[in-house]
């Protein structure tokens, strides 16, 4: 069974979870008609599903290479970068002055999750470059933009982001990179980056690099850092790539998965590079690009579930093994069962929140409602972290329900796990994602969060004349969630660090419940009524003992000292 894009799971979410329509009757998103969105991820599915699926095994087995300072491609991706960039898969979201579909994020989201799922180290390519694109529009000059843009958004140029350096991983202020004026506009930039996915591209007319470095005599820290865009070829006077800058792929890292992405050290010897946005403004500008990839890398989790699942799912219809009864497929086997019907359970509840997430985006966009700014800045962490923590547990179930065989190369299913596994750690890290959960997007003494809980008490109420019993769950969890947001805002940070990792998980949990229940409610019966019970009923209790965790606070964290832990 090939894969297969879950075009019909998102439109369902859409029509009757996460309240699409209230984006669709804005001004800005009128023309994202229920025909135009079916038409468009219905052509966004096959593409995934005929060109980029076929490429994900052979992007593992023959991963890039730098060879003589030229980046060559796994096979096949220049094909598949073509399929995408022709499609105008790229600027689906973008601006249409400048050649964008100007399409709502939400459907962005959903054809990001497709693409993931189909060929998740190729995706990475367009969805940096998406991530330039949103940053640029916010905080490039006329003449940046008018340049940049047409060609980032059509695809013949790609983006990326350059924060991390050897000895400045996530303390992105501890950054050496320098940026000297060369006196016509332009800086001088110089130093060396790490971790640089999609460094360079054989199939790519230019690479440009949104570079974090620092002025002279600039602020020590995070304040002193601006943002410069740095192509690896400087555009003559036609705008097209010309004269070679001075930047190099210094060598590509060796990974544990994502083979076909080409994760680049980068060495700048004085490129010339051009400022984005105010000087010392750099991390403002970037978090602009970073936000949007933090939500992104969440769908990259939920894409890679779907994919493990699809496999895993495949195999345990076709395996015939021991007395399981029926067909006599190990997915007769009551924990077969089980580990399948939780793989599902949850990719629903992560892709309902991501989508939730973009709903909230496109209608601060379109409304300029602080509320639904507030409610996209609360759901963006908790996004990231849930969508990839999903993606990495699924894909290890997958593995689990080959049994052995998950532990042979040859079947692939391993390859889901190992290319996953580095979006819980990228993009800002699950823990401080749940760091910034508890801090910043409480600074508003957890009014937001109090808002969406309303909502969901809200549903369950609505629910219980005809679901009493999954309804009752539902708003006991969401109340639960809520005295525990009331002990968490009255603590100092001490105390809500140790515990903000379990806190975004029992988020996650919640919502996950209240989507589920959103979504029986909206089928009245059949399969997914019972994918809701099975959530409610088994999953959504985590909650309780993760809330438990997080009233602890720091008690005990630190009493074995470095020795006592290596004794």
């Amino acid at each position: 069974m090939p894969y297969s894009s879950p075009v019909s799971d998102h439109r369902f979410i859409l029509e009757n979870v996460v309240g699409f329509a209230e984006v669709t009757k804005t001004e800005r998103f009128a023309e994202a008609t229920p025909d135009l969105v079916e038409a468009i991820l219905t052509e966004a599915g096959r593409m995934c599903d005929e060109v980029l699926a076929p490429l994900q095994r052979d992007g593992d087995l023959h991963p890039a290479v730098l060879e003589n300072g030229v980046v060559r491609t796994s096979p096949g991706y220049d094909t598949g970068y073509k399929a995408i960039s022709e499609g105008g898969w790229v600027g689906v979201m973008a601006d249409p002055d400048h050649g964008g579909m100007g399409l709502p994020v939400a459907i962005g989201t959903a054809i990001n999750d497709m693409m993931a799922g189909a060929c998740l180290s190729l995706h990475l390519c367009p969805v940096l470059t998406q991530g330039q694109i949103e940053a640029l529009e916010a905080h490039g000059s006329d003449e940046i933009s008018a340049l940049y843009l047409p060609k980032l958004i059509s695809g013949e140029w790609i983006g990326t982001m350059n924060l991390t350096e050897p000895q400045a991983g996530s303390d992105v202020g501890a950054l050496r990179a320098k940026a000297e004026p060369n006196g016509d506009g332009t800086y001088k930039i110089s130093g060396q980056k790490i971790y640089i996915s999609w460094g360079d591209a054989d199939f790519a007319e230019n690479v440009c690099h949104l570079v974090l470095a620092r002025l002279p005599d600039a602020a020590p820290g995070t304040k002193g850092i601006s943002l410069f865009l740095v192509p690896k070829f400087l555009p003559d006077a036609a705008g097209n790539p010309g004269e070679r800058n001075d930047l190099r792929v210094v060598s590509l890292e060796h990974k544990m998965g994502l083979h076909g992405s080409p994760t680049a050290v980068m060495e700048y010897d004085g490129a010339t590079g051009w400022m984005v946005g105010a000087e010392n403004g750099g991390m403002g500008a970037m978090f602009t690009m970073m936000n949007n990839a933090r939500l992104a890398v969440g769908t990259q989790g939920i894409g890679g579930a779907e994919g493990a699942f699809q496999k895993a799912l495949e195999y345990a219809v076709d395996r015939k093994q021991g007395a399981a009864g029926g067909t006599g497929a190990i997915v007769e086997h009551a924990d077969v069962r089980r580990m399948l019907t939780q793989m599902k359970a949850d990719i629903f509840a992560a892709r309902s929140i991501a989508l939730a997430c973009a709903v909230a985006i496109d209608m601060g966009k379109a409304t300029g409602d602080d509320d639904w700014t507030a409610r996209a800045a609360l759901l963006t962490p908790v996004a990231k972290a849930f969508g990839t923590d999903v993606g990495v547990q699924v894909a290890d179930t997958g593995v689990q329900v080959h049994g052995g065989m998950g532990f042979i190369e040859e079947t692939g299913a391993a390859q889901f796990f190992r290319d996953v596994r580095v979006t819980a750690i990228y993009e800002g890290t699950n823990g401080i994602q749940a760091m910034d959960l508890v801090a910043r997007k409480m600074m508003d003494g957890g009014e937001a969060m109090y808002r969406l809980l309303d909502e969901v008490e809200a549903g369950a109420e609505a629910a219980r004349g005809s679901m009493p019993e999954l309804a009752e769950k539902v708003w006991a969890s969401a109340e639960s969630l809520r005295e525990a947001t009331e002990w968490l805002v009255a603590q100092g940070l001490e105390q809500r660090f140790p515990g903000a990792v379990p806190y975004l998980r029992a988020v996650a949990r919640v919502l996950g419940g209240h989507f589920h229940l959103t979504a029986a409610m909206a089928a009245g019966d059949g399969a997914r009524v019972a994918l809701a019970r099975f959530y409610i009923e088994r999953l959504l209790p985590e909650h309780g003992s993760l809330l438990a965790e997080v009233r602890v606070g720091d008690a005990g964290l630190y009493d074995l000292s470095p020795d006592d832990l290596a004794a």
